[in-house]
């Protein structure tokens, strides 16, 4: 019997995609890995020093270097294609012109190669370039999906965390909307083990000042960014974790960029939200009750994403 390896592609061997290629095979998430980059030189070092820590992985792990077309028998590819000084300004929006071009210039090699399995964009602006990526591909918009506010998620968590003292994995929380300064958290349905944090907050320990805790999440990437001018470690377990519940088929609850078709009033909009991730990957978005507040919050978000994403159709339509 031959039994089928996991396979998955990551395109940009940059921090961040040198990263996740490691994380994948330390984490024993896939089996071959397949890196694909402009830069040759770069490839060949990468792959030298990847294979070099096979030895200390959970399991057997092959890396491979892959032209574009060569990437269609993956069942995930990870985009990890960006330029990190153009976000020196402080804001993602600013690598759009780039990283736009760059998709729009490759996708349609990969889907020469016969690739039909799923896509995570990690490259920002996140969920604009999600958008892009299932537009140029034709996938089915479930195929396609953003590791988007799944990072931010995780800065709120760490954040509710410190000031609480209370273990990450005992309580609830998402950042929602753009993975961006517009986003959002939907603190109504903050929860630990089913109590919310308005029925916490009697006791003082758990009242939080909403507004600053909600900024160390959004700020938290740029005081990263700060000293070493990249993120790496949180990004690309975030990016591993969505690739785990697809190749596991863990219908894992998490924040990601989704396709919006109709949930929260919003159409035809990759944006940052609660999914179930499985083999299918999108395999469900989370609808939760958002009061009034929040609801006009979330679509403030939502218009901020509609708006770029016009402007890099834009750039798309001036650069042919």
């Amino acid at each position: 019997m031959i039994v089928k390896k996991r396979t998955v592609g990551v395109i940009g061997m940059g921090h961040v995609g040198a990263h996740v290629a490691f994380t994948l095979g330390m984490m024993g998430i896939a089996d071959d890995i397949l890196i694909c980059d402009k830069n040759e030189d770069k490839l060949c070092s990468e792959r030298q020093d990847l294979m070099d820590a096979v030895q200390f992985m959970p399991h057997r792990v092959t890396y491979s270097i892959a032209g574009y077309e060569e990437l269609g028998n993956c069942d995930v590819i990870v985009n990890c294609v960006g330029d990190i000084t153009l976000v020196a300004t402080g804001s993602r929006d600013d690598e759009m012109k780039f990283t736009a071009a760059q998709v729009a210039d490759y996708i349609p090699k990969v889907m020469k190669g016969g690739f039909n399995g799923i896509f995570v964009n990690i490259t920002n602006p996140c969920d604009v370039i999600t958008y892009l990526i299932q537009k140029l591909s034709g996938l089915p918009k479930n195929q396609v999906l953003g590791t988007g506010t799944g990072l931010d998620t995780s800065r709120l968590v760490s954040a509710i965390s410190q000031q609480t003292g209370i273990e990450q994995s005992s309580f609830t929380a998402f950042m929602m909307g753009e993975h961006g300064d517009s986003q959002m958290v939907p603190w109504s349905f903050v929860s630990f083990s089913g109590k919310s944090l308005n029925e916490m907050e009697r006791d003082p320990k758990f009242t939080l000042n909403r507004e600053d805790t909600k900024n160390l999440a959004i700020r938290g990437g740029w005081i990263t960014y700060k000293g070493k001018h990249c993120t790496e470690y949180g990004i690309c377990s975030t990016a591993a974790n969505i690739v785990k519940s697809i190749l596991h088929n863990q219908g894992k609850v998490m924040a990601a960029s989704v396709p919006f078709q109709g949930e929260y009033g919003e159409q035809d909009i990759y944006c940052g939200c609660p999914a179930v991730i499985g083999a299918n990957g999108v395999q469900h978005i989370v609808e939760y009750p958002l009061p009034a507040d929040e609801m006009a919050e979330f679509k403030t978000c939502c218009a901020k994403i509609r708006g770029n994403i016009a402007k890099a159709e834009d750039l798309l339509g001036k650069g042919k």
